[in-house]
């Protein structure tokens, strides 16, 4: 069973990212950026993604069998949530 894709928006002026979309999809977590339609990627081999959400800097990512977050600044796997 393929997963499906989870996105947030990161807000102008938030942060890190803001302005771009954050998606999971096919186990990929990448950056969207709308105004040059690059995508970057940031991580791979995310099992079960079933949510993200943005705060500031770090994306906050859920999925069935753990719970992370991914900090921007550094971009890198920070902690378990």
């Amino acid at each position: 069973m393929a997963d499906f894709r989870v996105s947030c928006m990161g807000i102008v002026g938030d942060g890190c990212g803001g302005g771009r979309e954050f998606i999971i999809e096919n186990e990929i977590l990448f950056a969207h950026d709308p105004q040059s339609g690059k995508n970057t990627t940031l991580l791979k081999n995310i099992k079960g993604a079933l949510s993200i959400s943005k705060k500031v800097c770090i994306l906050y990512i859920e999925c069935k069998s753990e719970s992370f977050k991914y900090d921007l600044s550094k971009m890198m796997r920070i902690s378990e949530i």
